[in-house]
């Protein structure tokens, strides 16, 4: 009933009343227009329809009003990010109407003051923020709760009946169960996460701040205890038995959720890639409390020491994994491709598998460049050689379409056996590396097809074309550099930004500059319908390999199972057909806020532990990089990707002025100027874990003193 609203509201150009939609549905029992009432309801709800002063109902998006993400700043004014939208929000402190930093609102668009596109706050549609992380101290013989996220400005009194379980420096999560006066809140403990100094509990603050549960309940782990420890004799049958295939796994030195498998033979001149992934579906059944709680989490965290994963161990590590010398289920898609990259033909089945050998990413990448062969892998020479060689195939069919190749730099923070940063550095990135995401961007591509063209629900990956605007902004910006581009000037088609990008490529501030360029892009999410996948390229993508750690993975193993693998009647196939339409959506959409809230979560934990490293070197000095400036200050990049804020005050010598048009910092006595991409000689002056703050001076004068 859903879909069929929608689209009645969509075919109309006025709003409609229940019993007009009614009528338009040709609903006539009582059971039928409560069941309407119901689905309205839960369709205004959602913000995917909007209801008028006169009961009327249209469609949200035909209506004045937009749908946002509130970021509040700490001086009071906010932020509203509305998707689609180029251009932020501007909100008042006056018109923000209860609503606190992160939540999801709706505004609607007033006369700006100025250059900002302001609006206001009309409604609170979702409050992210009704668990809130903090510290609990005594101060003056008084209990005080100081909330992590110093966004939020609201006052927060612990229920009296907590105080007790209670010391001074205790990390918890309080749950904001009444508003007692504007921004002030009863709180009830929710849970005591540990002591500040206690090893772990910072990592642990920072996930409990973004509901990321590391604990499964009793009753998933009693369904969990009932999975078999190995694959069991009657789970073959159905099943094509590949155990005699040569097929291996290369992942990198501590991986132990192993998704993926691969395998090749040349047939003629063309090559026939087996991509072989877990088939963890047919553990994780709809309707258990194993596919619920998957279904929640939505994907595993990697934190900086430890993962928080989406299924528990004994699946993701152990019958789910593809380890080597052990029968595995998996699912397969097999794909012949021809010497210029293109899919000539593919079957996607069920199988069974016995990885060879478990691979490494560092050993792999001796190989492919000639520089030795490691014990134990001298029976796969050939054949990653021959993988070496079809990966240069795709990835060029790839560069040739658009594929946008940004090649950002990750960290990789080291820490000791009580989880304390001692070292950052950079996560190494070879051939082998390269070799399994074009190996598996072409098997997504090839499961999403199929699915696509056969007319089935199901969910993609899609990455929607960027805003005009914003690209020629950052053309603008690189301008004022000095930095000129040629080239069509309209980024609907990938191959034009890919040329900008090229053109930038063998610069010595190309980090700065991609990773600009990379912010102007859109964010890639999930959605039940195929919109293409800009960044890749790609005219239908999904996500089909890693079902161990992506719920959504999972989620398009279970569509082939039920659409292709189970062989429905028609009748059967119809149900599931109307059945996943409606459900696919909200899977869809939990699974890129549960993405987002991941992605937030890694990063304030990598922010956190870099602060920590830092406060260990504060007095030193580094060489870095200037990636941005604002006008409080410039933000320098070391090396390691380390950031740290140079403030204005701190640089001597002169008064300097941000000039926002050339986007460079200018001297007002001296008129030396500061610009992107420069390279400056920088001292850690302060550093705070507790705050994930680092700040710089600038050294005039050359090396001296410690480096790094």
């Amino acid at each position: 009933m859903r879909e069929a609203i929608l689209d009645l509201l969509k075919s109309k150009d006025k709003a409609l009343d229940s019993m007009e939609i009614a009528n338009e549905l040709k609903l006539t029992s009582v059971s039928e227009v409560t069941s309407l009432l119901e689905v309205l309801t839960s369709l205004e709800d959602e913000m995917l329809i909007y209801k008028t002063r006169k009961d009327k109902y249209m469609l949200f998006n035909n209506s004045h009003l937009l749908k946002g993400k509130i970021s509040v700043n700490k001086r009071g004014f906010a932020f509203v990010t509305v998707d689609g939208v180029s251009e932020d929000y501007y909100i008042d402190e006056s018109n923000i109407n209860g609503a606190l930093n992160g939540d999801i609102v709706v505004i609607e668009s007033i006369k700006g003051t100025g250059k900002k596109t302001e609006a206001r706050v009309i409604k609170v549609l979702r409050q992210e923020n009704n668990l809130v992380v903090g510290e609990f101290n005594i101060i003056d013989g008084k209990p005080k709760f100081t909330p992590d996220d110093d966004k939020l400005k609201i006052e927060v009194i612990i229920d009296k009946d907590d105080l007790d379980d209670l010391v001074d420096g205790h990390k918890i999560r309080v749950s904001l169960v009444k508003e007692m006066s504007r921004y002030k809140y009863l709180g009830k403990v929710d849970k005591i996460i540990g002591h500040k100094n206690d090893p772990g509990v910072d990592i642990l603050s920072i996930m409990y701040k973004y509901e990321i549960n590391d604990v499964f309940s009793e009753a998933v782990m009693e369904e969990v205890d009932r999975l078999p420890s190995e694959v069991l004799k009657n789970e073959y049958t159905g099943r094509r038995d590949l155990r005699d295939k040569v097929i291996f796994t290369i992942d990198g030195d501590d991986t132990k959720d192993i998704d993926d498998a691969i395998s090749i033979e040349k047939e003629g001149e063309n090559y026939r890639l087996g991509v072989h992934i877990a088939d963890v579906s047919y553990y994780v059944k709809e309707g258990t409390e194993l596919y619920k709680e998957a279904a929640d989490r939505g994907t595993s965290v990697y934190l900086a020491d430890r993962v928080v994963p989406m299924l528990p161990h004994k699946l993701s590590n152990g019958i789910c994994s593809l380890n080597p010398g052990v029968d595995r289920l998996a699912i397969t898609c097999d794909m012949l491709i021809d010497s210029k990259g293109k899919v000539l033909e593919h079957d996607i089945y069920e199988s069974v598998i016995k990885s060879r050998i478990q691979m490494t990413y560092k050993k792999v990448n001796k190989i492919l460049n000639d520089v030795e062969t490691p014990e134990g892998y001298e029976d796969f020479v050939n054949d990653l050689k021959l993988m070496e060689e079809l990966a240069n195939i795709l990835r060029n069919e790839k560069l040739s379409r658009g594929y946008l190749d940004f090649d950002a730099s990750e960290a990789k923070i080291i820490v000791d056996d009580k989880g304390k940063a001692i070292d950052v550095v950079l996560r190494e990135r070879g051939k082998g590396e390269n070799l399994i995401e074009d190996f598996m961007i072409v098997a997504n591509e090839t499961v999403a097809s199929h699915l696509f063209y056969l007319n089935y629900p199901s969910i993609y990956r899609v990455h929607e074309i960027p805003d005009d605007d914003k690209i020629k902004d950052f053309i603008n910006q690189i301008s004022a550099l000095g930095i000129n581009v040629i080239g069509k000037k309209e980024f609907s088609n990938p191959r034009n930004l890919k040329a900008v990008l090229d053109q930038l490529r063998d610069r010595e501030e190309f980090d700065i500059l991609s990773n600009m360029l990379l912010r102007c892009m859109r964010k890639a999410e999930y959605k039940d319908q195929n919109l293409g996948h800009y960044g890749l390229g790609s005219k239908c993508y999904t996500h089909f390999t890693s079902p161990i750690r992506r719920f959504p993975d999972t989620t398009v193993h279970n569509l082939l199972r039920k659409y292709i693998f189970n062989e429905p009647e028609p009748k059967e196939l119809n149900r599931l057909i109307d059945y996943y339409k409606d459900v696919l959506p909200g899977i869809a959409l939990h699974s890129s806020e549960k993405e987002r809230a991941s992605i937030d979560c890694e990063r304030d934990v990598e922010d956190m532990k870099m602060a920590e490293y830092m406060e260990d070197h504060i007095g030193e000095e580094f060489d870095g990089i200037i990636d941005s400036i604002m006008n409080f200050g410039m933000f320098i990049c070391l090396p390691n990707m380390i950031e740290g804020l140079v403030k204005y005050e701190n640089i001597v010598g002169d008064y300097f002025e941000f000039n926002e048009e050339t986007n460079m910092l200018i001297g007002k006595k001296t008129g030396k100027k500061y610009r992107l991409g420069q390279k400056v000689r920088v001292k850690c002056i302060a550093a705070s874990k507790e705050d994930s703050t680092i700040d710089f001076s600038i050294v005039e004068g050359g090396k001296n003193g410690n480096s790094k």
